[in-house]
């Protein structure tokens, strides 16, 4: 009650204090005392909306001027924030070839590893585009257009709201540019791949009151291919190049009456006894018959970013500034994947060989067939354009002799993304090409007329590459389209300003009122949700939801210039949020600040936050995705083998009593790491879901020695905890419950077959649905230490230190009612890599025109999963709840060294050259990355993978 008070309080305040202020500048325009308003410039303050510097300092924040952001050779946003210590992998990475959806493509930032959705991305302290899925598209802002970047390492919500659990991003692009600049970049990994070409060009003007800026920008940057690298070349790394090989492009036939498997022969092959002629048996233990699918994949997405930017700031009083911003962006990217594992399947109308097919070695039966199409890779096209408007005015005002700042503004967002993809198999022209045939002038035909007549031509599907005709794969081939549109629109009124003096200095107070609205909706390809196709099915999102706003932040200096109390303040900010799909919520925040003398600063918060549920959490529609996963049921691997009360419910569920899960390739799992399941599992939204909710605390000191000028030390500590995490209960996660956990609510998610398949075992889950859910929780905490110093200017030029590193001591995740808690500090935990201690060393030097960097950048040693349990295993009996039994493999910790020298020559152009990664370090392989595997650290391999270097030349008119 108290806290609804207090806003309504600062809400009246503020539409007062603005009545008064406009009544006060129309009755007195010409007043002499509002000179000291009339000399104010705007400040952005990331984390507070008090326009003080005493605030500014209290916040741990990290900032990278321009000059820091061209240092380091890099040329999207999202890869500039990654080289920080404090950051994570992003949720999706342009590596993350075998991800599928509309986010795909786009570059993400995640601090702290809490995941991108808890990272609130700004531009110029107000909200820039998310999509359905709450991901922050940060290749959509240009990098010319860019002043600095702060990064506030604390959570806000009190002050920006929704998603600033794990830290702020705030973008501050350039206010005022006369002239005009242009920028040329070109970059090359060492194999001679991945080349990035930039250009943008930026031109200013401004007058007494009038200042505007327009930008443009262009970037293509090549695919780069598994096939080139050794560390990419193979699923299980260059060491192991036989492991991990799937299915073929010869195909494989199921005797109907044995059950038996056999392969069209290929090579020096010759036909097996008992076989069909032309055919041998297949040996699930021999790589003749298996394929390498890394060499058809893209280990990169080529990329293409144009951006359109224009900014402009009129004067129209002395105290009233008008603004406007738009922008528009446009994004391409192409990744690939190898052919489809094409196969008869488990559906309740199986694609089979017809037993009147003439290529059928079973005359008279219909068969299952096994076949990778690697002769029609997969290959999806993403088109996103993002439409941005900024509209707002902002001015100062005197109020009870203090100066007070008000600013009100919308914005609009407008993003439309459009997905084509090809490689996948139309199955009801794939039945019809395998189905009955006959003879017509002497040539093999699709028996049906009408089938001939939309192009129908027999399939030889058991035949190796070559076999089947382009006219055939077009007749096969389904080229899909996607469509998601997603729509913010946002008010908001902000004023600031001091309300009276204390001994220690004025208390300041800001309050604010904000009304966002959010929409979208997915438009999957209709013969994709009609499960025509090959590609995984999905089911359209539509929805909407608004929240209303408002907060009120008091800052307040006690002591000043005392012994043992240079400074003392406290900072209170609160913000309540109605939302209209799940109903109210308030976070606090405080904060201090204390200096017991001149050149030592202490500063703290508490502080609650949240995130909201998105459009694609409430609203989306179900997907399909093959899971990995352990089945509890297993009598070799499983909870079951060891667990009489998880045998005894598993028997009772009717699984057979030696029951074996089986793999993607129908074989036995060989681990308790499981194997993906042959069958699609669906996942979906859930519309009663509510935030999640976080605590976080931090602790720091600023220590700036007078005695060395230009000297900073730095240390904050942080410790987050996060509840309620909207999360998709897991394929294993579900299971475990059911069997392990004896819950029977979760039971009901799944379903086992009966009876045997191609694919499946008697007892195999054959159906699940992964839903989402508020569960589980995360805690982490640890240590950001910094140390910057300047040298005094010497007559070899001016050196600058800077060294910024992040301690991990915690990071625990439960990820529901009766889980293990995990704590993957120091593993390679999935695609995370939970560094222990990350830290990066920068020494930079000018002189006159020259300058240059060199820059270290170091990754602590992590635990890996072994190969198996003999072989690069460090320590074969180590064991623990998410890896099973295959113990640990310890891997050292890696540093990549960067340099980059620049020369600016009279005529106002500067010329610089670099390479990142300059003694092409390679990184270790890890073995429980869930993807493809990278050689080195797991966000960057595009430049981490091998040494990258560049060439860029800047020219001002």
């Amino acid at each position: 009650m108290k806290q609804k008070t207090l806003l309504a309080t600062a809400i009246a305040a503020a539409l007062v204090l603005q009545t008064w202020s406009v009544a006060a500048q129309d009755a007195a325009p010409a007043q002499a005392d509002q000179g000291s308003a009339k000399s104010l410039e705007t400040v952005t303050v990331t984390g507070s909306r008090i326009r003080s510097v005493d605030v500014e300092t209290s916040q741990p924040v990290f900032t990278m001027d321009k000059a820091a952001i061209q240092a380091t050779g890099l040329t999207n946003v999202n890869d500039i924030l990654a080289r920080m210590p404090s950051a994570g992998t992003p949720d999706i990475t342009p590596q993350d070839t075998l991800s599928s959806g509309a986010d795909v493509g786009g570059r993400y930032v995640n601090i702290r590893n809490l995941g991108s959705q808890r990272t609130l991305v700004l531009v110029n302290g107000r909200r820039w585009s998310t999509s359905l899925s709450g991901l922050t598209d940060l290749s959509t802002i240009p990098v010319a257009m860019i002043e600095r970047i702060d990064i506030l390492k604390d959570g806000a919500s009190s002050i920006y709201g929704s998603d600033a659990i794990g830290g702020v991003v705030n973008i501050i692009t350039r206010e005022k540019f006369d002239g005009a600049e242009a920028n040329v970049y070109y970059g090359q990994n060492g194999k001679g791949d991945g080349e990035t070409q930039n250009y943008d060009f930026t031109w200013g003007h401004s007058t007494e009151k009038n200042s505007i800026i327009l930008g443009a920008s262009y970037q293509n940057t090549d695919p780069m291919w598994n096939s080139e690298r050794p560390e990419t070349s193979y699923a299980q790394g260059p060491r192991h190049p036989t492991a991990g090989l799937g299915l073929g492009p010869y195909g494989r036939v199921v005797d109907p009456t044995t059950g038996d498997q056999y392969v069209y022969n290929h090579g020096s092959q010759t036909t097996t006894p008992g076989a069909p002629a032309g055919y041998h048996a297949y040996d699930s233990s021999s790589t003749a018959d298996k394929y390498n699918t890394q060499k058809d994949m893209t280990f990169r997405a080529g990329t293409k970013l144009k951006n359109l930017y224009l900014q402009d700031r009129y004067k129209l009083t002395d105290n009233i500034t008008l603004r406007a911003a738009a922008s528009y962006s446009s994004r391409d990217t192409s990744s690939q994947l190898a052919g489809y594992p094409f196969q008869s399947g488990v559906a309740d109308d199986p694609v089979l060989i017809s037993g009147q097919n003439a290529y059928n070695p079973y005359p008279g039966q219909d068969v299952e067939f096994f076949r990778r199409t690697v002769e029609m890779p997969r290959i999806t096209d993403t088109q996103s354009n993002l439409a941005h408007i900024d509209l707002g005015a902002e001015g100062y005002f005197q109020f009870l002799n203090h100066d007070w700042s008000w600013d009100a503004g919308f914005t609009y967002d407008a993003n439309k993304i459009r997905i084509q993809g090809t490689g996948n198999i139309y199955l009801p022209h794939a039945r019809a090409a395998l189905g009955p045939t006959t003879t017509i002038d002497g040539q093999v035909a699709c028996a049906s007329a009408a089938d001939r007549a939309q192009g129908c031509i027999p399939w030889n599907i058991l035949a190796g590459p070559g076999a089947t005709s382009q006219q055939l794969w077009n007749y096969l081939n389904y080229r899909s389209t996607d469509r998601q549109h997603s729509y913010t629109s946002d008010w908001s009124a902000n004023v600031s300003g001091g309300l009276f003096d204390l001994p220690a200095g004025t208390v300041n107070l800001a309050v604010g009122v904000e009304h966002r609205g959010e929409k979208g909706n997915f438009r999957p390809d209709a013969a994709d949700s009609a499960g025509l196709t090959t590609n995984l099915a999905s089911a359209p999102t539509s929805g909407a939801y608004n929240t209303n706003e408002a907060y009120a932040e008091l800052d307040v200096p006690l002591l000043r210039d005392l012994p043992g109390a240079q400074e003392l303040g406290i900072n209170i900010a609160s913000r309540y949020s109605h939302y209209s799909n799940f109903g109210s919520t308030t976070n606090n925040k405080y904060s201090f600040r204390y200096r017991p003398f001149a050149d030592l600063l202490v500063r703290g918060t508490w502080a609650q936050g949240f995130r909201a549920p998105t459009i694609s959490d409430l609203y989306g529609g179900t997907g399909q995705s093959f899971e990995t996963f352990l089945d509890p049921c297993d009598s070799k691997y499983g909870a079951a083998a060891t667990n009489a009360s998880v045998k005894a419910r598993c028997t009772a569920a009717g699984v057979p009593a030696n029951y074996r899960q089986v793999d993607q390739t129908g074989q036995q799992i060989t681990s308790t790491n499981g194997g993906q399941t042959p069958v699609a599992f669906l996942s979906g939204s859930n519309p009663n879901l509510k935030p999640e909710t976080s605590i976080t605390r931090t602790l720091g000191l600023v220590y700036s020695p007078h005695y060395v000028e230009g000297l900073d030390f730095t240390v904050d500590y942080y410790n987050i905890y996060v509840k309620n995490i909207v999360s998709s209960v897991l394929a294993q996660d579900i299971v475990n419950y059911c069997y392990i956990n004896n819950d029977q609510n979760f039971c009901n998610n799944f379903s086992r077959t009966a009876t045997a398949t191609s694919n499946l075992v008697a007892g195999s889950i054959n159906s699940l649905n992964e839903g989402l859910s508020n569960l589980g929780t995360l805690k982490t905490e640890g240590y950001d230490v910094g140390i910057h110093y300047r040298l005094p200017e010497t007559s070899f030029g001016r050196f600058r230190i800077a060294s910024d590193s992040t301690y991990l001591t915690k990071y625990e995740t439960v990820s529901g009612p009766g889980a293990v808690a995990k704590t993957p500090v120091g593993f390679m935990d999935g695609e995370d890599g939970l560094y222990r201690l990350r830290s990066n060393l920068q020494l930079d030097w000018d002189y006159k025109q020259f300058g240059a960097s060199w820059t270290v950048r170091y990754y602590s040693g992590l635990k890996d999963s072994c190969y198996t349990a003999t072989i690069e295993c460090s320590s074969p009996e180590y064991t623990n709840p998410w890896w099973g039994t295959y113990g640990m493999s310890q891997k050292g910790s890696v540093a990549f060294n960067d340099a980059q020298f620049r020369y600016t020559a009279p005529w106002k152009g500067t010329f610089s050259v670099g390479v990142n990664n300059i003694f092409n370090k390679k990184g270790p392989y890890y073995y429980s990355v869930t993807t493809s595997g990278t050689g080195s650290s797991p966000y960057n391999p595009a430049f981490d993978i091998d040494r990258y270097w560049y060439v860029s030349y800047n020219q001002k008119f």
